[in-house]
């Protein structure tokens, strides 16, 4: 059955676009009132496509308001209607912005990014560069990039993905990270402190199958291995170290306590054997050196400690983590780092998406590449136009909030939209060309801005001459058109008749495209995991490969390396 929205949720989202608008001055954003809403009503989230066009509608008509009545009538109608929302709007500055860090010192504060490089960053990757970058910025702290890169199997890294990773942090933060680890260096270290847990007893090599060991997990007994000796340990620990076992047959673990609440953190393993003859580490200078390799808690929590690390900020979903991290330092006699927790954000039309899968389906020719504009990665937001800068204010907006949260990515466009909106000169590109004789006395040169706000960005000037021009296909159901900055015409058995030069009434303003001044294009974008294309006519220009345009009616787009534009975002805008 198709949905109805009741009275309520249409004074909502009429409400929530004029509180948009006079937020943002008469400039309110479709992505933006949307998220909003959806944060406001779960319920609504089942009705995305429906809430969305709503939205769009009351959008127009708020910043139609704020343009022809002023933001003081938009001021009166919330005062009326809805004043809490202009409670929420006067504390807004108040709460933007993230949290101090607790136990924090200006000019000590080390914070890190810890990827697995088994490919490039993603979306998701950008909350941890953000948050962490940001926070460094604002304590003139450290900021530490990591690779954890000690699974050479599960998830083996990508050896070019150590360089992009560096390039995408530097991109994203507007900074080169302070310090670079590689964890796959380090492996000496790691095996340092697994030698010194052994020996003062609280570490131990454990014999038992993985079965066998998750009996005594379930069970709360120890395993017959937790009583030998530290001198017993250490001879099996060389006998690891030599590869007389084979891996599954030895596991190094910490000792807890088997009779924990949480099954997790009962004698947790902290260090196990990889055949690395058949799954080398791709870096050349590690390759088949080790076979006994750090898991990640163990490794990670050896290396918060050595970097110096005083704040983590990581998911939610890493709490087990934190409390077996916890437990080794109280071995060590160690103070564990701050810690913060962020919950999942989940995109609607990405779905779920991981960087083996992704991998997997790059390899296997689903995807062109890393930066294929289908994928949510770092380098397919930067192909479609996604400025860093968006992507930051993006993240920030958010915040830090253990709640799982759901949106859509118009929240992503309308945050690119005000960052590139100011300085993309505007273009024309005509979808579906048709071809019209233009009947009538007019000048034949025709002076357009680049920018409307812009008077200092020139000017690109057309030659209309005295022959064809060309509009969208789907504007033939119109009879009588405004051409945009030009004039008055009727439309008739592909003529367009010169009616007036200055406008005459309200007839709809349509974009046009000389036969001089446009040569054929194309314009690529992707929607629902599909790419597609649109032929037309677009207008000439010169602007450099990268550059983001505004076409007119349509959207913003990227200027690509043949000559054809890509669409930034899938909601191609309509009249």
């Amino acid at each position: 059955m198709e949905w109805s929205p009741d009275e309520e949720t249409l004074n909502l989202i009429r409400h929530v676009a004029l509180q948009n608008a006079l937020e943002y001055e008469g400039k309110a954003a479709v992505g933006s009132v949307i998220g909003r809403i959806m944060g406001m009503r779960d319920d609504l989230k089942q009705h995305g496509k429906a809430v969305t066009g709503l939205v769009a509608k009351e959008v127009g008509e708020a910043n139609r308001m704020a343009g022809e009545e002023g933001l003081d009538a938009v001021r009166t109608v919330l005062e009326t209607e809805a004043p809490h929302l202009l409670e929420k709007r006067e504390t807004k500055a108040r709460r933007e912005g993230l949290p101090d860090l607790n136990n924090a010192t200006k000019g000590k504060v080390v914070l890190r990014f810890a990827p697995n490089p088994n490919g490039p960053l993603s979306f998701g990757h950008a909350r941890g560069l953000v948050i962490n970058s940001t926070y460094r910025e604002m304590y003139d702290g450290e900021f530490i990039l990591r690779f954890d890169d000690t699974d050479t199997k599960v998830k083996p890294p990508m050896l070019e993905a150590y360089e992009q990773i560096q390039e995408e942090t530097e991109w994203l933060t507007g900074r080169k990270p302070d310090r670079v680890v590689y964890a796959s260096d380090r492996i000496e270290t790691y095996y340092e402190h697994a030698a010194t847990m052994l020996e003062q007893g609280f570490g131990y090599v454990c014999r038992c199958s993985a079965e066998e060991f998750k009996e005594h997990r379930i069970s709360k007994s120890n395993c017959p291995c937790r009583t030998q000796t530290p001198q017993d340990n250490t001879i099996f620990w060389n006998r690891m170290l030599k590869g007389n076992f084979k891996p599954g047959e030895a596991v190094v673990r910490v000792k807890t306590d088997m009779t924990l609440k949480n099954p997790a953190l009962r004698d947790w393993p902290a260090l196990r054997l990889q055949d690395t003859k058949t799954h080398p580490h791709p870096r050349p200078e590690i390759g088949s050196t080790y076979v006994v390799w750090p898991l990640l808690d163990f490794q990670s929590a050896v290396e918060d400690h050595l970097q110096g690390v005083t704040h983590i900020i990581r998911g939610k979903d890493l709490m087990d983590s934190t409390r077996k991290q916890t437990l080794l330092y109280e071995h060590f006699g160690w103070t564990y780092p701050e810690t913060m927790y962020w919950g999942r954000v989940k995109v609607h039309e990405w779905g779920g998406f991981s960087t083996s899968q992704m991998r997997g389906d790059i390899e296997n020719g689903k995807y062109t590449g890393w930066d294929d504009p289908r994928l949510p990665t770092l380098a397919g937001l930067k192909k479609r136009g996604t400025q860093a800068l968006a992507l930051r204010n993006f993240w920030l907006e958010l915040g830090i909030t253990q709640k799982d949260i759901s949106v859509p990515l118009a929240t992503l466009y309308a945050h690119n939209t005000k960052v590139v909106d100011d300085d993309a000169p505007r273009l024309a590109f005509v979808r579906h060309p048709v071809s019209y004789d233009l009947i009538g006395e007019y000048d034949t040169k025709l002076d357009l801005p680049v920018h409307p706000n812009h008077p200092d960005m020139g000017v690109r000037r057309w030659n209309i001459g005295k022959g064809k021009i060309w509009l969208e296909g789907d504007d033939l159901g119109k009879m009588d058109v405004r051409l945009k900055e030009f004039a008055d015409v009727a439309l008739h058995d592909r003529e367009a008749r010169l009616e007036s030069i200055e406008r005459t009434d309200k007839r709809p303003i349509v974009h046009w495209l000389t036969d001089q001044n446009s040569t054929d294009g194309v314009l690529v974008g992707t929607k629902d995991d599909t790419n597609f294309h649109i032929e037309g006519r677009m207008e000439r220009h010169k602007h450099a490969v990268g550059t983001i345009v505004q076409l007119e009616r349509v959207g913003y787009a990227r200027v690509m390396q043949d000559g054809s534009l890509m669409l930034c975002h899938e909601d191609l805008q309509d009249d």
